[in-house]
């Protein structure tokens, strides 16, 4: 979108980080068709950038929406109504969004704007919500957007709404997202998934303990992630984050990174980022 269309009188750029997941076991299948899981989630000093302008009347409208999804199925859009139809809020909001996180790609942009979206507008409107009841809201628009809600690097079971804060060592990540969208439901519905990897406690992923159990499907399916990977791989431990299509690699510093990123072939994109613990949410609240 053009930075330019945003009104003076909107409040932000409100930032909606990416997060990766440096690891992802999959334990099991619920009855209801849900995965159990283990995570970890920390998040990066990279994401979308949203602003928020009251409206007089009651309407919840957009600009910048990711292409191809209609506003009433942007999660921005649906977590302003749920808060308003929550809370009997009867105020209004345009939202803009300047949408830099790919769709499909693992980051988890979508419930990130989300949980932005939430936690801003609790704030302009001043409704008062707690962040457990901020988070309560989140999960029922999305399994990680209590995550992004809480803003703390956690480590996450059950669907992933279980949470338990950690402290993360902080290194910079290059990210190299192969210009291919991934589904995250077709990559939890496919037979070959692994479903039963045995449940640990919290390791330390840039020991590389832990691994990605979707990867294999998403290799087999996506070829130019798995060119992606083993690009990466050439240069420092890869790994992909979430049902992907982004894969990530550490660095100790962000020189390091850089270099790497020069090399990237051209056609991929990327991005290097720093991860915190603290998510630049929750730093901008504060």
């Amino acid at each position: 979108m053009n930075i330019a269309d945003i009104p003076a009188s909107a409040s932000g750029p409100w930032p909606a980080p990416a997060k990766l997941n440096l690891l992802l076991h999959i334990t099991g299948q619920r009855a209801d068709g849900y995965h159990e899981l283990q995570t970890l989630f920390q998040f990066l000093t990279f994401g979308d950038w949203l602003y928020f302008d009251l409206r007089s009347d009651a309407d919840v409208q957009l600009s910048g929406e990711p292409a191809g999804v209609a506003a009433a199925d942007d999660l921005t859009v649906q977590a302003a109504i749920l808060l308003k139809e929550s809370t009997g809020c009867s105020s209004g909001v345009s939202i803009y969004n300047d949408k830099r996180l790919p769709s499909g790609g693992g980051l988890g942009g979508g419930s990130s704007d989300a949980a932005t979206t939430l936690a801003v507008l609790n704030k302009l409107w001043k409704l008062g919500l707690s962040l457990d009841e901020l988070a309560g809201l989140g999960l029922r628009l999305g399994a990680d957007v209590p995550v992004f809600v809480r803003g703390q690097a956690a480590w996450a079971e059950g669907v992933g709404e279980i949470l338990s804060p950690v402290s993360l060592p902080e290194p910079w990540f290059l990210v190299v997202h192969p210009q291919v969208s991934v589904s995250t439901a077709n990559i939890f519905s496919d037979p070959g998934l692994t479903r039963d990897t045995p449940r640990t406690k919290i390791p330390d992923p840039l020991t590389g303990v832990g691994n990605n159990d979707c990867e294999a499907v998403v290799r087999r399916k996506h070829p130019e992630v798995a060119a992606a990977l083993d690009w990466l791989n050439a240069f420092a431990p890869a790994r992909m984050t979430g049902t992907g299509a982004c894969v990530f690699a550490a660095f100790e510093s962000e020189a390091a990174a850089n270099v790497i990123a020069a090399q990237v072939p051209a056609r991929w994109s990327s991005f290097v980022a720093r991860g915190v613990n603290l998510s630049p949410l929750r730093q901008a609240l504060v």
